[in-house]
């Protein structure tokens, strides 16, 4: 076990104080620039950034073999939520597959998983009325026999629970804002964001320098679309060999109805209206109606960020499918508590990068294991995080037995080799996730040619193909270039909301509890080089999709200049739900999304 320089093991917050106390200011102004201070560092063995399904099963199960074999490796996991499961949102029927295998015993332990899944209903809906599809015409990835709704912020926070009760060191708050790398490349391990700067980068008298952590493995589990991730992708060329990953968008809420009316285990998916009104419509997307004990509606929207007209309003979309009669009559009477919105991996198989890196993995949905078709991840996450932690605890004891055996003197992380622990590679390959992906690895990208053929195409590809077929659909081009200009693109008109089944998106949002300090740097930026691409580019060409695409309403452009006629991009960073589609599909991808201070965004509890 890593013991040296653990200084700060009290935890994040303590090692703030000794960087708060060095900041002495003299006359309103700082003695010196943030980045000139020295940041206190923290060693573990094994550090996994971001606290959802993944980063968590890594971590216990590292834990439940050091436990089982008599070892030690020192284990924390950092999250930017305020605490574990904040910034967690998805469906979720949930597949137990996964969780089974960490845990055998989970039904005796108290897990919150209590509404097993006891009707099944696909529905194809026209703008007023719908045809259900047998359910035995339906693909098997698409049958939830044997599972549950659950809210997985709730799961991902017994989790938590379950992997501090084996050691590990959770830190909540935690804003890890930079990847570290060793003179030869290789990772290190990583640096937690400044806190206390304000709007223009200055210290505030309540500054605290960010903490580095450095560990022998750095398992990046932030969920799809991770800054870290994307920039360790980047750097070691891991997409080289991979599809273009293509997004789609997920927003959700959650009603509390009347118990009368109220079917524990109910299960409803949709395609058709309002993304698609014609055989050959591209838009792909559909639903989600799930109800889950006591008397909640888990109601949701998916939407492929692929999509081509630029006046397509997400947000709107969902709103107004709410409308619909095979979907309201389930509100009626109720109460929405809670909204949300994530962006989510729809690429699939082809789009997987390689796992893993001089120093480090990719795991869960920061990889790209979410299965699209069955809308599901979570079960693929858990396994990969296993599968890491496997591999991971088997590399790292056996450095620490050489070590012993050749007398090494181990005073930190420097003391062992960087290792590339390639074995996760090939125990994801030949695991049940990728068969599961390799047999829907067509499907995604068939809808590409409209509603019908890929509905068709999915058809032959579950009950006979099972991804066997000698062909592959490739995927080339990002969603933000899949954007057909505006004067291209019908405009879409779409119904005021009612105030009881639809809302204004700025009442919702308020039910995402979200919030941000205001007097920081903002998280959301231009990249450099790109300034004028808002007004240059996105409002003439694209009419601005930003303003429709984000489902937090943090873009909005000014009113005209009285001179110049120009209109600015405004930025509401306060607003955002920390779902990534800025950083996929503006235009040229201007935006670079960036962790904002520890605690911001989102405070999810039943989602």
């Amino acid at each position: 076990m890593i013991r040296g320089l653990l200084r700060c093991r009290g935890g994040l917050a303590s090692a703030g104080l000794h960087a708060r106390r060095a900041t002495l200011r003299q006359g309103g102004v700082a003695r010196f620039s943030a980045e000139a201070m020295e940041r206190e560092a923290m060693e573990y063995d094994v550090v996994a950034v971001g606290g959802g399904p993944a980063g968590l099963s890594a971590a216990i199960r590292i834990k439940q073999l050091a436990e089982a074999q008599g070892k030690d490796l020192s284990v924390c996991v950092l999250e930017k939520g305020s605490e574990i499961g904040a910034h967690i949102l998805s469906g979720n029927v949930f597949e137990t597959r996964g969780l089974t295998e960490l845990f055998p015993d989970w039904k005796n332990m108290d897990a919150p998983i209590d509404t097993p899944v006891t009707e099944d209903a696909f529905l194809v809906l026209s703008e007023t009325s719908s045809v259900q599809i047998p359910n035995m015409l339906l693909p098997p990835q698409l049958h939830n026999d044997g599972n549950y709704v659950i809210s997985l912020s709730q799961l991902v926070r017994w989790l938590g629970e379950q992997a501090e009760a084996l050691g590990v060191d959770i830190y909540p708050g935690t804003a890890v804002s930079e990847v570290l790398y060793n003179e030869d490349g290789s990772v290190r391990g990583v640096a937690t964001r400044d806190l206390g700067l304000d709007k223009e980068g200055e210290m505030k008298s309540t500054f605290a320098r960010g903490i580095e952590i450095h560990a022998r493995q750095t398992l990046l589990s932030e969920g799809c679309r991770g800054s870290c991730s994307e920039e360790v992708m980047e750097r070691f060329g891991l997409r080289s060999d991979a599809d273009v990953q293509t997004y789609g968008l997920g927003l959700k809420e959650i009603w509390e109805i009347p118990e009368e009316n109220h079917k524990p285990g109910f299960v409803q998916h949709t395609l058709g209206w309002p993304l698609q009104s014609g055989f050959f419509d591209k838009t792909f997307g559909g639903s989600f109606l799930y109800h889950m004990k006591p008397n909640l509606v888990l109601v949701g929207f998916v939407v492929g960020l692929d999509y081509e007209n630029p006046h397509l309003n997400l947000y709107q979309e969902f709103q107004r499918w709410k409308h619909h009669p095979a979907v309201s009559k389930h509100l009626e009477g109720g109460q929405c508590v809670s909204y949300g919105a994530r962006a989510l991996n729809e690429g699939g198989y082809h789009a997987i990068p390689q796992l893993t890196f001089p120093g480090g993995a990719l795991l869960g949905c920061s990889a790209g294991f979410l299965n699209s078709v069955k809308i599901k991840g979570s079960h693929t996450a858990i396994k990969s995080g296993m599968e890491a932690g496997d591999v991971v605890f088997a590399a790292l004891t056996q450095q620490q037995e050489e070590a012993e055996e050749s007398g090494l003197e181990v005073e930190g992380v420097a003391s062992y080799p960087v290792l590339q622990v390639d074995e996760y590679q090939s125990r994801m390959e030949s695991s049940w996730v990728f068969d599961e992906l390799q047999e829907v690895r067509n499907c995604h990208a068939a809808f590409h040619w409209g509603l019908v053929p890929g509905l068709a195409y999915s058809a032959v590809s579950a009950f006979v193909l099972k991804g066997r077929e000698p062909w592959t659909l490739h995927n080339t081009v990002s969603d933000a270039d899949k954007t057909k200009l505006a004067s291209q693109c019908p405009t879409i008109d779409y119904p005021k909301p009612d105030g009881k089944i639809s809302f204004d998106l700025l009442t919702n949002l308020q039910r995402s509890n979200t919030n941000h300090e205001h007097d920081q740097p903002a998280h959301l930026r231009v990249k450099e080089g790109m300034e004028g691409c808002a007004s240059a580019t996105s409002l003439p060409n694209y009419d601005g999709p930003e303003q429709r695409f984000c489902p937090a309403g943090v873009y909005e452009y000014s009113e005209p200049d009285e001179e110049s006629g120009q209109r600015d991009l405004v930025i509401n960073a306060q607003n955002c739900l920390h779902c990534k589609t800025c950083d996929i599909k503006t235009p040229q991808n201007y935006i670079r999304w960036t962790v904002p201070e520890g605690e911001g965004g989102p405070q999810y509890t039943l989602s």
